[in-house]
């Protein structure tokens, strides 16, 4: 039996997606603890290209059962847009598959509404949101008026809750100045939603548990990275939920002594989207050399992202906040033509030097970091299957990571396609 869990070591868009898919091929269950659709997952299976956002990678295989966890906030447009998009490619999408949280919270119109116009309102000191209603419905969560999948498959019930939040919702979005919405349109729209939604739907905290009682490989995964957890993470640039190990727990419904591995994923380079300090950026030729070369725009969004140096600060905090067992270190095959790479090791703040990542921002905007240099690779890293067959000074290089956050390197992703993988260590 093995239960472990998967997620981002730093920003986000580590390659969560493709890593996930490549353990899926072992697990018998893939499990999303936390989110929602404002992230998105890329995988690449032969000439393929899958683009998930709210769906478990698992999907991909016709032998696997998917769940979304509690942790989740559903927007069922967009669950039944992507299942349509994946049935469309040709990936069957059925209640055999695919398994939903009787207690996941339930994304509404008015939180989308409210998202967009909060972050408008904000001017100057916008948080840079997706606009898709994640926010306010965890909102709604913590408050106790949200909405979950279990109302709406009460319609007595959802009737009830749902025209109360309207009149409430009304108030607030007119005092934004947006246009409200009309009770009777959302009824229906969510009720249609309901009857499609409902083979799908089960306690999914006694599933997962008899699964794991069954011998059974459960594998969690994570959206958005480590940084962006809304307690570790650099707030209040983050996102609304617990996006470290930690969260599985709350998120499926699964106790933690049922956790045997937990597996950081790590971008070989360092990247951000939006706002907020970033030690290591590179705002040169160097940073625009590697957006361009990975290919470093948002799956959701389009936005370009920033890019840096690998920070190991970053990840020696996150190995200790989740207890990572290992690290799967991807996209080192972007890095192949510099001459020269860095990493940093430390941060400089004041007369002091630290190895962990500060709470403040304000502290962190003065961090400077401070570097190791190594001798690069070439292009032909790509082309590796084996880590013997890996360039020497790659070798030193992911070396240096697992020495430095002494937590050691299970897998390797040398491209983007699920054979373009290299596993050190089987989890």
């Amino acid at each position: 039996m093995s239960a472990f869990v998967v997620l981002g070591a730093q920003w986000g868009d580590e390659g969560k997606g493709k890593m996930t898919d490549y353990l899926a091929e072992k697990a018998d269950v893939v499990v999303r603890f936390q989110g929602g659709n404002n992230a998105g997952h890329t995988v690449e299976v032969g000439e393929k290209q899958y683009k998930l956002h709210l769906i478990p990678s698992g999907i991909l295989y016709d032998n696997k059962l998917n769940i979304i966890g509690n942790g989740v906030v559903l927007d069922p447009k967009a669950m039944f847009e992507e299942i349509d998009y994946l049935e469309g490619l040709g990936v069957e999408v059925t209640p055999e598959k695919l398994l939903i949280s009787d207690r996941t919270q339930v994304i509404m119109p008015y939180h989308r509404i409210l998202d967009g116009l909060k972050e408008r309102a904000r001017g100057k000191n916008d948080i840079g949101t997706t606009g898709k209603g994640i926010g306010p419905c965890y909102t709604d969560k913590a408050e106790r008026s949200g909405i979950r999948v279990c109302d709406l498959m009460h319609e007595k019930e959802f009737e009830e809750k749902l025209r109360k939040n309207i009149e409430d919702k009304n108030a607030i979005i007119s005092l934004y100045g947006g246009e409200t919405l009309d009770y009777d349109t959302v009824y229906n729209e969510y009720m249609a939603y309901a009857e499609r939604m409902r083979p799908y739907v089960q306690d999914t905290s006694v599933t997962i548990y008899d699964e794991i009682k069954a011998n059974k490989n459960v594998l969690f995964e994570g959206a958005q990275g480590s940084l962006l957890d809304i307690d570790y993470g650099t707030y209040p640039y983050v996102t609304s939920s617990n996006t470290v190990a930690g969260g599985v727990c709350t998120g499926t419904g699964v106790g933690p002594t049922m956790i045997t591995n937990a597996v950081g994923i790590a971008k070989a380079y360092t990247t951000r989207v939006g706002k907020g300090p970033f030690p290591t950026e590179l705002n040169d030729e160097i940073g625009d050399w590697i957006r361009e070369k990975g290919h470093e725009y948002g799956v959701t969004t389009g936005r370009s992202r920033r890019c840096g140096w690998l920070d190991l600060v970053i990840l020696k905090s996150t190995a200790r906040v989740s207890g990572l067992t290992s690290f799967a270190v991807t996209k080192i095959d972007t890095l192949g033509g510099l001459e020269k790479i860095k990493m940093c090791t430390g941060y400089k703040l004041g007369d002091k030097v630290i190895d962990y990542f500060p709470a403040s921002l304000e502290d962190l905007a003065k961090c400077e970091p401070i570097y190791e240099e190594f001798d690069g690779w070439d292009d032909s890293v790509a082309d590796a299957r084996s880590y013997d067959e890996l360039p020497k000074n790659a070798k030193a290089y992911l070396n240096r990571i697992a020495e430095f956050t002494g937590t050691r390197i299970s897998i390797i992703g040398v491209g983007p396609k699920r054979d373009q993988t290299i596993t050190i260590d089987e989890l």
